[in-house]
């Protein structure tokens, strides 16, 4: 095996296990504000970039030989407008694709915010608007449901409760815990989809001291809360005060502590991944035991892990021909591995995944439902 080829997500991985078995934290990995980036600096460093195109050659949204991937990245690295601008659709997929680290897609947002012009950011430049009016303290207030005071926390991001699948936070998986939502308890990750890269740098650490000031710690319901305290807090230095879990562990966690509750569902899934699971892989290993203690199987198909597609939220309203295509490809790799249902973990994921498989007939569950199934509080859906 030639180990240079392996994915820098393996290699962080191998770093934090061996730097666990000497440290005896094997319990923390990736998981408390103790936990350190192996990677160091993640944004664009174009020291680590080699010119070598194969961020935007592999690229599934763009049909760019190596030639034409190499231009493009040297417009962005001299600070020029570039096609690429136009059509990136944010799904974060080249910085997998990059055999370096050099993060390009960093590189990317930055531009899309610089220069105003992608579809993508003109098409929601209000939304952004929203959101900063709202960090600013001029939007309405975030909500807090209080819970038990010896429970952690339980972050929407600003996620309605209304997009949030029905009961689920009267579910035993959640029963006690604080719940917070709102603009002011947002990721502010996912504001690379609207040319808000610069958001995390401006106001991340307004966001973690209003949860820091809940003094409890945070259990986060979407990857992109997870990866601005994970990951983004430690690129910019933002002080990160206490301590964090994914919900997939969160979920492993209670599944592992009352495994006489489950009954085993005994079906085939596949996974559809958001964007923000690029900036934490490693998640993926929790939501393979969640499958495995409830009884589902994962059947390997094309579009998931690395070759996962985007949901195409993003573009829905500025590509919609290119959107759907993707969205029909993504269904019936789906159906054509076996899967019984497609598993979404976030709310955007599957409010868009809703019409592609319906009309495909592919039954569609939040990943809390389906522990909620197998928990006993709901039943499979129908059809």
């Amino acid at each position: 095996m030639n180990l240079l080829l392996l994915d820098r997500a393996v290699w962080s991985l191998v770093l934090d296990l061996l730097d666990a078995l000497t440290t005896g934290c094997y319990e923390h990995i990736m998981r408390t504000k103790e936990t350190k980036c192996k990677w160091g600096h993640k944004m664009w460093d174009a020291s680590k970039c080699d010119l070598c195109g194969d961020c935007l050659v592999r690229c599934r949204y763009v049909d760019y030989d190596k030639e034409k991937a190499v231009a493009e990245i040297r417009l962005l690295m001299e600070g020029k407008d570039a096609d690429i601008l136009t059509k990136c659709i944010t799904c974060i997929a080249c910085n997998d694709y990059c055999p370096t680290g050099a993060d390009p897609s960093n590189l990317i947002f930055k531009m899309q915010e610089r220069i105003g012009t992608s579809p993508i950011v003109v098409a929601l430049a209000p939304f952004l608007d929203v959101i900063t009016k709202g960090l600013e303290g001029q939007g309405e207030p975030g909500h807090l449901i209080a819970g038990d005071p010896d429970k952690p926390v339980l972050s929407l991001d600003s996620f309605d409760f209304g997009e949030i699948p029905e009961g689920t936070l009267d579910s035993q998986l959640f029963k006690g815990m604080t719940v917070v939502r709102g603009i002011e308890y947002m990721s502010l990750v996912g504001c690379v989809h609207m040319g808000g890269e610069s958001f995390v740098e401006k106001y991340g650490q307004r966001v973690i001291d209003k949860l820091a000031s809940l003094g409890k710690d945070i259990v986060y319901f979407h990857n992109e809360g997870f990866a601005l305290v994970h990951v983004k807090a430690k690129e910019y230095g933002i002080t990160v005060p206490f301590g964090y879990m994914h919900l997939f562990e969160h979920l492993r966690n209670y599944l592992r502590d009352h495994q006489s509750s489950i009954s085993k569902l005994g079906k085939k899934v596949a996974y559809q991944a958001n964007c923000a699971t690029r900036y934490v892989p490693e998640q993926d290993d929790f939501l393979d035991e969640i499958f495995e203690l409830i009884g589902v199987k994962r059947p390997p198909r094309l579009y998931e892990r690395l070759n996962a597609v985007c949901c195409t939220a993003p573009i829905i309203n500025t590509n919609r021909e290119l959107a759907i295509g993707i969205q029909e490809k993504n269904v019936k790799d789906a159906i054509e591995c076996g899967a019984d249902a497609l598993i979404t973990s976030c709310p955007y994921c599957d409010r868009v995944m809703r019409r592609p498989t319906s009309q495909l007939s592919l039954t569609k569950i939040f990943i809390t439902d389906l522990c909620r199934i197998a928990l006993g509080e709901k039943p499979w859906p129908e059809g």
